[in-house]
């Protein structure tokens, strides 16, 4: 039987409520945040608790409200928590586009072959994104997320690096 954790995608994380009548306030970790329109439901935190969607707001931030959640208590114990979809719910990617859940963890590589570290984090910024990696030594580095320094990606990341950029 396969586990569902090996199957969801995380989309975004609770991060407040909003007003007292059970809207959550989302963090969307998706690139279309109206995406979350076509859901009809979730799951929420470790447990993985499924919810059914009853109303979705979009703007910045994702506002949800859940079937049968429809008060401010209902739903504060689920602040700080992460929103899972199952894999087969997520939207397709175009050529070159990763879900950061899929490439976290991911080894990396300089065009030389040699070994770099570990992708720890993707910052999600307006220009680019960045890559966190870390080595074994426990050093962090950040790579911008650009063609010029990341050259391919599929069952391990290689990059380009230029003078300067690892010490």
């Amino acid at each position: 039987m396969k586990n569902i954790k090996d199957s969801i995608t995380c989309i975004g994380k609770i991060i407040n409520t909003h007003g007292i009548k059970g809207e959550i306030k989302v963090e969307p970790y998706t690139f279309d945040n109206k995406r979350f329109s076509e859901l009809k439901s979730v799951f929420v935190g470790d447990e993985l608790i499924e919810f059914s969607i009853k109303k979705v707001r979009v703007n910045k931030f994702v506002y949800l409200t859940f079937d049968g959640y429809e008060n401010i208590n209902d739903v504060l114990i689920l602040k700080g928590s992460y929103i899972y979809i199952k894999d087969e719910d997520r939207l397709a990617l175009d050529e070159n586009q990763y879900y950061i859940s899929d490439i976290i963890g991911k080894k990396v590589y300089d065009t030389e072959k040699n070994y770099i570290g570990i992708l720890k984090e993707v910052l999600e910024y307006p220009a680019n994104d960045i890559f966190i990696i870390e080595s074994e030594d426990k050093s962090i580095y950040q790579i911008p997320a650009v063609k010029e320094f990341i050259k391919k990606i599929d069952s391990t990341i290689t990059i380009k690096l230029i003078e300067g950029m690892i010490l």
